[in-house]
């Protein structure tokens, strides 16, 4: 059976993992732009304030992990008043590795945070799936885990990438699988969380290929016809047949920039009968053909070579 939580986590393909060690006590704070990307921390000691916009502030306490799926703007500080200390993610590198903000004194809050990219041009589609937040607590698996991210990323050892890519994507599976509330904004995971459309949803993604309609899949999740189409709707955000054929070009524009295949092969994976169909429909969705994507979005030799560190 297919796990669409994995599969999406797979194919935004997270690199460049960046970390960051925070040191707080006293009048402490500090602002971070709008990053985009997804940024992450664990509270290794203590608790503080966090504030991300258009969100209701969160105290964090020991053990806490939080992931911004797609990084707006966000303060963290202590518990007084204080004009914090402005940073860009953006602008951050493999030096930026630590932040003291102490003054001296014996750190009341010790945080370890990160930041990474996905590198998938359906990044913006695909995390808007997901909740803006996900707070978890009480899950103490994860400070080890989020450790070994960072000791991974401060380290120079051989397969350093690929074990940094294999553990965020880990990192992120466990933090959304354990993060479905009542509260979690409609999208993939409150989908999944459905007992009845979490088959639909597996079906849609394991056999992305087939001709799918609005009835066969309702008839997986056991519902009427009109009940299911308003359930999915309602619990992902967007109507079946929208997120199939979303799912459907991105799964194609990862197989067109990472394998070499034909359109037609590419078309029939993901449920077209052939490739002047796949073709029309590719250009509908994205605007333009999937040979001249294919062509703009092959990586460069630059691209395969490690990032600089």
């Amino acid at each position: 059976m297919s796990d669409p939580l994995s599969e999406v986590v797979q194919l935004l393909r997270p690199r460049d993992v960046l970390s960051k060690r925070i040191a707080g006590a006293g009048a402490w704070g500090v602002r971070y732009r709008a990053f985009g990307q997804p940024g992450f921390c664990v509270v290794l000691e203590g608790s503080c304030r966090l504030a991300v916009e258009h969100e209701e502030e969160i105290v964090l306490e020991q053990g806490d992990f939080v992931l911004l799926p797609t990084t707006p703007a966000f303060e963290l500080t202590g518990f007084r008043e204080v004009d914090p200390v402005s940073w860009d993610p953006r602008l951050m590198t493999a030096d930026d590795l630590d932040a003291d903000y102490t003054e001296g004194q014996d750190p009341e809050v010790r945080i370890l945070g990160g930041s990474f990219v996905f590198d998938s041009p359906d990044a913006t589609l695909l995390s808007s799936l997901l909740p803006s937040v996900v707070h978890v607590r009480g899950i103490e698996h994860f400070a080890p885990l989020v450790s070994l991210v960072a000791d991974e990323a401060l380290a120079d050892r051989p397969g350093r990438e690929l074990v940094l890519k294999r553990l965020v994507e880990v990192l992120l599976v466990e933090a959304l699988r354990t993060s479905v509330t009542p509260r979690t904004p409609p999208g993939l995971l409150r989908g999944l969380a459905d007992r009845r459309l979490a088959p639909a949803l597996q079906q849609m993604h394991e056999h992305v290929d087939r001709a799918w309609t609005v009835s066969q899949l309702s008839e997986v999740a056991m519902l009427s016809r009109s009940a299911f189409f308003d359930r999915f709707t309602r619990q992902v955000g967007v109507p079946p047949m929208e997120y199939l054929m979303a799912w459907r070009m991105a799964v194609a524009r990862d197989l067109l920039r990472h394998d070499d295949l034909g359109m037609a092969e590419v078309g029939r994976r993901v449920g077209y009968g052939s490739a002047s169909a796949f073709s029309t429909a590719f250009t509908r969705y994205t605007g333009e053909s999937p040979r001249r994507y294919a062509r703009r979005s092959a990586p460069t030799s630059t691209e395969l070579r490690p990032a600089a560190g």
